[in-house]
């Protein structure tokens, strides 16, 4: 009964512990468990599984929401009975100024190389060339950064509000957090006109 009740309190303790953080912060609670984590990332994740300490993000890095970073391969219990003491782990690397969608999976061993982006429910079992888009399952590449900026470039052209945070001046270098702020300012602004967008709503 008091394990049980031990337990309660430890689980209570690191949520409040976790609430004390937000996706800008996070990277200091990750830091005391012993990840290496850059510096102006926004990370949506609230945990890096079980060994923190074999995983490193570089700097200008957003990881999504229910990404799942794995350091090590837990089917080496089929083999327990025979190896007592067998487990297998692996490094998870993911260097500067990448993007991680949501519901990715990257296993152990892995390097996502600078200036990728990792697709929304993405398997990554293998590194990531610099400058590239992978997605799927297993992912794969999809086309090259560059690609990529053309098509969301042409893509924002037409989905951009006029006048929408004309206040950032393309080619200055701002803080993820405040790029956030001013974003979160101006949704009703984006909202409206998406709405009109896609929907035809006035």
């Amino acid at each position: 009964m008091l394990s049980k009740l031990a337990a309660v309190f430890r689980a209570i303790r690191g949520k409040l512990t976790l609430a004390r953080y937000n996706d800008f912060t996070i990277a200091e609670y990750f830091r005391k468990q012993g990840a290496k984590v850059g510096t102006d990332s926004r990370l949506l994740i609230r945990s890096l599984g079980s060994e923190p300490w074999l995983v490193r993000i570089g700097n200008h890095v957003t990881i999504s929401f229910n990404v799942t970073l794995l350091t090590h391969d837990g089917a080496a219990w089929v083999f327990a009975r025979e190896f007592p003491s067998i487990q297998k782990f692996g490094q998870v690397e993911i260097l500067d100024n990448c993007f991680i969608g949501a519901g990715a999976i990257i296993m152990p061993g892995v390097r996502i190389g600078p200036n990728s982006i990792v697709g929304a429910g993405a398997l990554v079992s293998r590194d990531v060339a610099p400058n590239s888009v992978v997605a799927g399952v297993p992912a794969r590449p999809m086309c090259s950064l560059e690609d990529y900026r053309k098509k969301l470039l042409d893509s924002w052209e037409v989905q951009r509000p006029a006048g929408y945070l004309d206040e950032l001046i393309p080619g200055t270098r701002y803080s993820a957090p405040v790029i956030h702020a001013h974003k979160v300012a101006a949704t009703a602004v984006l909202r409206r006109h998406l709405e009109r967008l896609f929907w035809g709503s006035s």
